[in-house]
C-alpha cells in the first residue's frame, strides 16, 4: 500500500476507475442506497448509531460523541477496527467514507492511522457523490444518442444486446426480466441502488456521437422504476425490431423461464423443495397476470402449466410447457406487444433476426440514430 494517498472530491474518477469503497454507514443507510464498490463495515450499528442521534438531539455534539466512544470502545472497536484493516490491505486503491464526509469517516480514517494505514476518505461522503451522479445524468440524458431495441416476448431481445457495439443491460442492473414472469432468484435492488448502477454505467459509456443499445422497456423493470427523464428520450428513440418465429420465441421462453429456473430453484433449494419453489414462482407468476386474461382463459392456462409442470417432474417431458407458452403469446404477450409498437413515436430503423440487426447496428451512421428530445 503506498506509504500515503489524499482525500478526494473526485467522485467521476472514482467511479470510472471502479475505486473500492469502504463504507462506514450504519446498516440501515447502506441499505437505503450505496455504491457498486462499495461494502458496509459500519462505525456504529444501527441501534447504536439511533441512540447517538437521541443523545445529540437532547444534549449536543459533544455529549453524542461521548456516548459514541462509549459505545464503541474495547474488543467491539478492535473487531471494527480489524475489518476495516483488512479490508484497506485488500484493496490499497480504495477509499472510505461516511454519509456526509464529516465525523464518522474521520473517526475511522483515524483509527486506521493510529493502526499504521493512511487510508483516505471521500469529502463529502456519499451525499456528495449521490448528488454527483445525479447532476451529470441530468446534463447528459438530453444528449443521448438511443436506439432501442424491440421486439415480441420471447424473441431473445436480451441476448441481442452483447452483439451491439455500445450497449447497456437494464434488465441486469434491475435483477429483473421485466415481465410478469421476470424474477429472478436474486432479490432486486433498491430503488437507489438501480440508479446508482444506471448512472455510473452511462457516465462510463459517455463517447459522443455514438448509438447506445437499450432494451425496449416500460417505466419499470419490477418495482425499479426507470427515471423519468430517461424514459421519456426512450419514447422517442429509434428502434429496431427484432423478429424471430413463433416456435423460436417458445423455444427461448422454455429455455429461459422453465429450464433454467427450474435448475436455480434446485440448485439452491435441492431437487424436492426447489421444484416445489419453481412451482409456486411459476404459477404465482401467472397469476399476477390474471385480470388481464380473463377468467375462464387464466383457468385453462393455470390447468395446463399444472399439467406441464407435474409431466416435467415425474418425467422430464417439456412439452406441456411449449402448449402453455404458445398460448400466452397469441392470446396475451403478442396483442399487447402489437398494440404498444404502434404507439411508438420512434421510426423504425430495422427488422429482422438476430443476425441482420447486429449487421446492421455495425453500420448505423450517427445521421441514421440522432433524434430530438
Amino acid at each position: 500500500m503506498p506509504l500515503s494517498r489524499q482525500d478526494t472530491s473526485d467522485y467521476q474518477q472514482l467511479f470510472l476507475r471502479d475505486r473500492p469503497l469502504l463504507d462506514v454507514r450504519a446498516p440501515v443507510e447502506f441499505a437505503l442506497g450505496a455504491f457498486p464498490t462499495a461494502r458496509n463495515l459500519p462505525l456504529m450499528n444501527d441501534m447504536e448509531r439511533h441512540r447517538i442521534g437521541l443523545r445529540y438531539k437532547e444534549q449536543g455534539q459533544d455529549a453524542a460523541i461521548a456516548l459514541g466512544h462509549q459505545l464503541v470502545e474495547g474488543e467491539l472497536k478492535d473487531a471494527r477496527l480489524e475489518q476495516w484493516l483488512a479490508f484497506a490491505h485488500a484493496h490499497p486503491d480504495g477509499f472510505l467514507y461516511c454519509f456526509r464526509g464529516g465525523l464518522r469517516s474521520r473517526t475511522s480514517q483515524q483509527w486506521l492511522a493510529e493502526a499504521g494505514i493512511d487510508y483516505p476518505l471521500v469529502q463529502g461522503g456519499y451525499k456528495a457523490m449521490r448528488r454527483f451522479l445525479l447532476d451529470d445524468f441530468a446534463s447528459r440524458v438530453d444528449h443521448l444518442n438511443l436506439v432501442l431495441i424491440s421486439g415480441r416476448t420471447g424473441s431473445g431481445k436480451t441476448r441481442l444486446l452483447p452483439l451491439m457495439p455500445r450497449s447497456l443491460d437494464l434488465e441486469a442492473m434491475a435483477e429483473h426480466r421485466g415481465s410478469s414472469f421476470g424474477r429472478t432468484l436474486t432479490p432486486q435492488p433498491s430503488q437507489i441502488d438501480f440508479e446508482n448502477r444506471l448512472y455510473i454505467a452511462l457516465l462510463k459509456s459517455a463517447a459522443a456521437g455514438e448509438p447506445l443499445w437499450l432494451e425496449d422497456e416500460g417505466h419499470l423493470i419490477g418495482r425499479c422504476a426507470l427515471p423519468l427523464a430517461l424514459n421519456a428520450r426512450m419514447k422517442a428513440a429509434p428502434l429496431m425490431v427484432l423478429e424471430e418465429p413463433r416456435a423460436v420465441r417458445v423455444e427461448i421462453i422454455l429455455q429461459d423461464y422453465v429450464i433454467d429456473m427450474s435448475q436455480a430453484f434446485m440448485q439452491r433449494d435441492g431437487a424436492e423443495p426447489g421444484f416445489a419453489a419453481f412451482r409456486h414462482f411459476l404459477l404465482g407468476s401467472l397469476e399476477r397476470v390474471h385480470k388481464r386474461l380473463g377468467g375462464e382463459r387464466y383457468q385453462r392456462l393455470a390447468a395446463i402449466m399444472g399439467e406441464a409442470l407435474d409431466a416435467q417432474s415425474g418425467s422430464a417431458d417439456l412439452d406441456g410447457h411449449r402448449l402453455w407458452i404458445e398460448q400466452l403469446l397469441t392470446h396475451y404477450y403478442d396483442p399487447m406487444y402489437d398494440y404498444q409498437l404502434s404507439r411508438k413515436a420512434g421510426p423504425i430503423l430495422a427488422r429482422g433476426d438476430h443476425q441482420t440487426l447486429a449487421e446492421k447496428a455495425a453500420r448505423l451512421t450517427l445521421a441514421d440514430t440522432v433524434t430530438t428530445a
